[in-house]
């Protein structure tokens, strides 16, 4: 297997060396594609949505971690590369959970609607709360390198909208497509303000195809979830 490890190590290792001082890993191409591939999946509410933004989110940890394993790219966004980890644990709950719905249902995996208003009270607020605690225990951490103030507020609030987009989209909510867009906004111009520039475009893109996202989940929403409400229980045996 010596020919695989040299294949691992030889993907792991490549770049593009765009100056002296600023290289691009392939990794960071390759992984982001990964994630554009299940956005694509989530948006036709297939349950491959999950199993190929693991692989996606496996190559963005190890980018994300910068120069703290070696990486030349540039400084660590810890926040981003904790988020992957999450998004690995959310993805497994959300791949049982679309699987499950498609073998109850034997139609899509998902029915798309909005979340009750009881659950936006619960977890709106717990949210912002989580930011606020992200924030000081990111800066207790620190970067390892010098970094301005609102590189934790950033990190924190893209870190825990991220979770809170990753569970509303396996609960099938239609606000995990606004959630996307809240990080977007700030995660754009902090990936470009250290030069992970494929990310940064990435994003940029994602945040228009989220849009067109929402409202095709919109547009289900609005006949699927009737519909479903309209559909009397099974009678208990």
């Amino acid at each position: 297997m010596a020919w695989f490890d040299h294949l691992l190590t030889s993907f792991y290792t490549a770049k593009w060396q765009v100056t002296p001082g600023q290289a691009i890993y392939y990794r960071e191409i390759v992984g982001n594609a990964f994630g554009l591939g299940s956005a694509l999946f989530g948006l036709r509410r297939s349950a491959w949505a999950w199993p190929v933004g693991i692989v996606g989110n496996v190559l963005l940890f190890t980018v994300f971690m910068g120069q703290a394993i070696g990486n030349d790219q540039g400084t660590p966004l810890y926040g981003q590369a904790s988020r992957q980890v999450f998004f690995i644990i959310t993805s497994v709950y959300g791949w049982w959970r679309w699987q499950r719905n498609k073998a109850r249902t034997h139609g899509p995996a998902v029915t798309p609607h909005w979340a009750s208003g009881r659950q936006r009270a619960i977890f709106l607020p717990a949210a912002l709360v989580a930011v606020v605690l992200c924030f000081f225990v990111f800066r207790a951490v620190g970067a390892g390198f010098p970094v301005p103030w609102w590189y934790y507020l950033a990190d924190s609030w893209i870190f825990v909208g991220s979770m809170l987009a990753t569970y509303a989209m396996a609960r099938g909510w239609v606000e995990f497509w606004l959630c996307w867009i809240a990080v977007d906004l700030v995660g754009v111009p902090e990936l470009l303000h250290f030069g992970y520039y494929p990310s940064a475009i990435l994003y940029a893109v994602y945040a228009a195809f989220v849009i067109w996202g929402f409202v095709v989940w919109l547009r289900i929403s609005r006949v699927e979830s009737p519909a479903r409400a309209a559909t009397p229980a099974p009678a208990a045996a």
